[in-house]
């Protein structure tokens, strides 16, 4: 993929380059219903474990789905999704996303690479190229959900996506009970509202421990933090997601695991939780 293509052009023959892939992109995510961007403020919340069995959930319920994963330095989909060995097809402006099963298709840098142990050591300006070629070249065609799976933080990767895409009907806020993750969280809403990106909520994700014995739930981390973060900042709480261990299996397994484990109580969280993303239904249909 050649990424700086601006290199020894004129200003005049950079903005017509600018305009006509701004348009290329817009076309592109025009036959896209609805996009939703996951973030976390800081990492090891289980954001790309949510992202994927979010877009899992909604697929079950009847919906066209894309899933793109625009963490440039850690993509984990792949992984997630037994995805490993998938390779990008497509020529010229029109690059093919993966499609696991139908109407269930998936975009991530880790297809580019030739060994997933290979490091990606770019610059800012280079991811901002990577994510607009992304969102401009995938043929996505007509879907209902664009889950945009992102890297933790308030950096280039978020930012490209909350400024590229028009009309995005906002973040999903995946946070842990406990305060170290609470306080990060603070940011993230902080850089939403910064952009004008709505928040559709906030989702506590390992909330409380799912005994594999007795099925009790034991509160590890605690529960509450982010329920209580929701109704101080003055945003949307999507619900709590309890922390099942065969959760790590299943994302180590590469098998999603609200398709695994349909009847647990975490996959049920999960299906309460795609509720509000469901009821966009009517925004842009």
């Amino acid at each position: 993929m050649a990424l700086n293509q601006n290199a020894a052009l004129s200003d005049e023959e950079i903005q017509k380059r600018q305009k006509k892939e701004q348009i290329q992109l817009t076309n592109r995510m025009r036959l896209i219903k609805h996009k939703i961007v996951i973030l976390s403020g800081k990492g090891g919340v289980g954001k790309s474990t949510v992202s994927t069995n979010l877009a899992i959930a909604l697929s079950q319920a009847g919906k066209r789905v894309g899933l793109l994963d625009v963490d440039i330095h850690g993509p984990s989909i792949p992984k997630m999704l037994n995805l490993e060995s998938s390779r990008i097809t497509g020529s010229g402006d029109a690059l093919l996303p993966v499609e696991l099963f139908k109407d269930f298709k998936v975009m991530s840098i880790g297809f580019l690479l030739k060994n997933q142990e290979d490091a990606v050591i770019v610059r800012g300006p280079m991811k901002y190229h990577t994510i607009r070629q992304f969102l401009k070249d995938v043929v996505w065609g007509d879907l209902d959900y664009l889950i945009v799976d992102s890297p933790p933080g308030t950096g280039d990767e978020p930012l490209t996506i909350a400024q590229s895409i028009e009309n995005i009907d906002g973040a999903i806020i995946v946070t842990t009970p406990q305060q170290v993750a609470i306080s990060d969280v603070r940011k993230s809403i902080t850089f939403c509202r910064k952009l004008n990106l709505p928040i559709i909520g906030v989702l506590e994700n390992m909330s409380g421990f799912i005994c594999p014995h007795c099925g009790e739930q034991v509160d590890i981390f605690s529960v509450g933090g982010g329920k209580k973060l929701s109704d101080e900042m003055g945003v949307p709480f999507l619900g709590r997601i309890p922390l099942d261990p065969e959760i790590v299996v299943s994302g180590d397994n590469g098998t999603p695991y609200t398709r695994a484990f349909p009847d647990s109580a975490t996959t049920k969280a999960f299906r309460e939780a795609i509720g509000p993303i469901m009821r966009l239904a009517g925004k842009n249909d």
